[in-house]
């Protein structure tokens, strides 16, 4: 833990961050970082959303320096909608306005070095500040989209690639029995992105996904990336209630 922080909540703060790396995760294969981690996050009220895809349409979508991972030999895609929230530097104390945001992403599974991570085809912010602040930050390909959320409803429009996603759910009992595909899906604890041609990766701790069954009672939704369109009812959800997340800063692989 970073003994260096000092903000108006410290004490809340601290004992969160603490208890992010005393907690371990089972599905961890690899130690976490010796050096400080960077960055403190909370991803709250998480809807996944997974479809199945052919390895054909969702190679070409994915940087020749990465190994698409598969389950069983099938290859997937998720659209992640939920709220990011008090995200601040090891140093600094979040700011609401820009710290807390929903977000969507679209990712899929992939491997380098045999370590196994995700990949984001297209992330959406609901804020103009918080998409360019985090894109500027991460490198990650954040954008703008009109976001709207509330008790068990998440609405989204992105003009600019004519994207749109209006769910109503209801949130059912904690799964207590996960399968393994659902434990892949969620369980991973390592992101890559590709910048001029070159690797990088990030390292993320978080405990365990506490996941829910959903039901999904209305869903409009348009995703069209290369030859993938995502407009039906997935082929498996969930729901969770959120983590904590530690990230510790970009490294060429």
């Amino acid at each position: 833990m970073n003994k260096k922080i000092k903000s108006f909540d410290d004490h809340v703060f601290e004992s969160s961050a603490n208890a992010v790396l005393n907690t371990g995760s089972p599905y961890r294969s690899w130690d976490m970082p010796e050096k400080d981690w960077s960055y403190y996050q909370e991803w709250n009220n998480a809807v996944f959303m997974h479809w199945e895809v052919p390895y054909e349409d969702l190679k070409s979508l994915v940087p020749s320096g990465l190994e698409i991972d598969s389950f069983e030999g099938k290859c997937w895609v998720s659209i992640v909608a939920f709220t990011m929230e008090r995200i601040r530097p090891a140093y600094l104390p979040s700011f609401s306005p820009i710290s807390n945001f929903d977000e969507i992403n679209v990712r899929t599974y992939v491997r380098k070095n045999g370590k196994p991570g995700v990949y984001f085809i297209n992330i959406e912010a609901g804020k103009y500040v918080s998409a360019f602040l985090s894109k500027m930050m991460s490198g990650l390909p954040y954008e703008k989209s009109e976001i709207s959320r509330g008790n068990n409803f998440y609405s989204s429009y992105n003009a600019n690639k004519g994207f749109r996603l209006d769910l109503e759910y209801e949130v059912g009992p904690r799964i207590t029995k996960k399968t393994p595909l659902m434990i892949w899906l969620t369980e991973r604890y390592s992101l890559f992105l590709e910048n001029e041609g070159e690797i990088y990766g990030y390292e993320i701790q978080h405990p365990e996904w506490e996941l829910n069954d959903m039901k999904i009672k209305n869903l409009d939704l348009y995703y069209s990336i290369g030859n993938l369109v995502f407009d039906n009812t997935p082929d498996l959800y969930q729901y969770s209630p959120g983590v904590k997340v530690l990230a510790w800063g970009m490294e060429k692989m």
